[in-house]
């Protein structure tokens, strides 16, 4: 049955509002030709959609030809404002932006371990209202928070979750109080990366594919044909738990210790820096997880296909075949080090492959961006002899930001999806 003209209206003027956020401010010529539409139907929806107060004129092109110029036409920026966090377990980053994604605000703060839940949360809280004044918005439509936990995918709350501080989760219950008519999303964080990633970042041109985070904790996220899969409890992709072997012990249900967590994350990856005497050599001692990882890239930097050699193996990496001797010592122990948190990671990474046939998968967070092509080329090939699926293996291109990122993307689509209905 053809559309009703209320029906085929409110589709016309989805579509434009669609095109406008993709494509930035447009002409009614550019509208018609990229809907198909016709001239008066485009001119009734740019009508429709101004007196509506959702778009407006912001422009003109052609400015530099002779004659009148045509208008241009785009969404309404500052029709509603939008908040992102970051929480993490040393501090919280926020940004505020428009409802076009433009970033107006930005600011962090760390939080002490022995800060008490009540002085954290209105640290955080507190943060959220100096970027929101900042950014000159007295009223904040969406904020998205991302989060380590599990997110209950019933109501949408962050999980009492062991090993994570109780201001998590007191956190967002602070948020509804102090901004009550503010819509308040939280999603896990390394879901949030993943849609980053998709959107602006590794995964661009794929609709199918694993981010694992490699950061302080150890998580996944997946992507199945273009959706984002959170499992029945929410706790898809919990890869720290995964048994493995080279661990002292297994996971319990309250602690990943003795699960993949042991073998990848930020403090094995020190503690493994520190077994192949990464930590004593000048650049790396002292460094965060990512910076190590960074110093080993730049370490191995120039050398051949030929001379990675296979450390991961329980060799020493052959000094001779680096291309400057000088270095060699720094080499060998870079190359070391990488080869066994290839091998490390490997395991994770294969298990994924074996049960998701994803075709790719992201290392990300900030080791997986620090670690780059050399790292991952070392991942993929383990891959290739683990497993018959083809998997290609992606640095990740965003690193840290990308939960950031992710959270002003999903309070944008939100936000949107709501005032454009």
């Amino acid at each position: 049955m053809p559309a009703s003209p209320s029906t085929a209206r409110a589709i016309n003027d989805r579509l434009a509002l669609r095109l406008l956020q993709q494509e930035g401010p447009l002409t009614a010529g550019q509208l018609k030709q990229l809907t198909g539409l016709s001239r008066p139907t485009v001119a009734d929806l740019v009508e429709r959609l101004t007196a509506s107060g959702l778009i407006e004129m912001v422009g003109e092109s052609g400015e530099q030809r002779r004659g009148p110029n045509a208008r241009l036409y785009g969404i309404v920026a500052d029709r509603a404002y939008l908040a992102a966090l970051d929480v993490r377990l040393e501090g919280v980053s926020v940004l505020v932006s428009d409802l076009v994604g433009r970033v107006l605000a930005e600011a962090s703060v760390p939080i002490d371990d022995d800060s008490g839940t009540g002085p954290a949360v209105e640290q955080a809280v507190a943060l959220v209202e100096r970027a929101a004044k900042e950014a000159g918005a007295e009223h904040l439509h969406t904020v998205c928070v991302g989060a380590p936990g599990l997110i209950d995918p019933t109501t949408g709350e962050l999980r009492d979750t062991s090993g994570l501080p109780a201001w998590h989760r007191r956190l967002v219950a602070a948020l509804h109080e102090r901004l009550p008519d503010t819509r308040i999303v939280v999603e896990n964080e390394t879901n949030l990366a993943a849609l980053a990633e998709q959107r602006d970042g590794a995964a661009h041109d794929r609709d199918t594919f694993v981010l694992l985070w490699l950061g302080m904790g150890i998580g996944a996220a997946v992507v199945l044909d273009g959706t984002l899969r959170r499992g029945a409890s929410g706790g898809a992709g919990e890869l720290g738990f995964l048994p493995v072997p080279g661990t002292r012990g297994l996971p319990s249900a309250t602690d990943c210790e003795g699960g993949f967590h042991s073998l990848a994350g930020a403090g094995a990856v020190l503690e493994l820096a520190r077994e192949c005497g990464v930590l004593g050599v000048e650049g790396a001692e002292g460094s965060s997880a990512a910076e190590v990882v960074r110093w080993a890239v730049a370490g191995v930097g120039g050398s051949e296909p030929g001379a990675r050699g296979d450390a991961g193996a329980g060799g020493d990496v052959d000094a001779a075949a680096t291309p400057d001797s000088a270095s060699a010592p720094d080499y060998a122990r870079a190359a070391r080090f990488l080869d066994t948190l290839a091998d490390r990671l490997a395991l994770g990474v294969a298990s994924v492959v074996a049960l998701l046939d994803p075709g790719c998968v992201v290392l990300g967070g900030e080791v997986g961006q620090a670690g780059g092509d050399e790292l991952a080329v070392r991942v993929a090939e383990r891959i290739t002899r683990m497993s018959p699926l083809p998997a290609e293996v992606r640095p990740s291109a965003l690193g840290g930001a990308a939960v950031l990122r992710g959270a002003l993307l999903t309070a944008q689509d939100g936000a949107q999806g709501e005032l454009f209905g």
